[in-house]
């Protein structure tokens, strides 16, 4: 999925520690054109790219189910870049 939006909220990142690797993860609440909002997952360096009020796009993203709640994420072969 390719799509572009506009980043509404922007979470504290989390650490965390995985296999040995330790990582961020920040959650940006974000809106398309249509108003529809949803949830996009950010990990490490890309949280610091971010900001409330980029438009960033998506490439190659999905969305996903976590703990009842949808998200968007780039996942591992997908990419976001801001798009000012």
């Amino acid at each position: 999925m390719n799509i572009e939006v506009e980043v509404i909220d922007l979470s504290e990142p989390r650490t965390f520690s995985k296999f040995g690797r330790d990582g961020r993860v920040a959650t940006a609440r974000v809106k398309d054109e249509t108003g529809e909002e949803i949830d996009l997952t950010l990990w490490n360096d890309t949280i610091d790219e971010v900001s409330v009020g980029d438009k960033v796009k998506i490439e190659n993203g999905y969305v996903s189910e976590f703990q009842g709640n949808m998200q968007l994420t780039a996942g591992k072969f997908g990419t976001i870049a801001v798009v000012k």
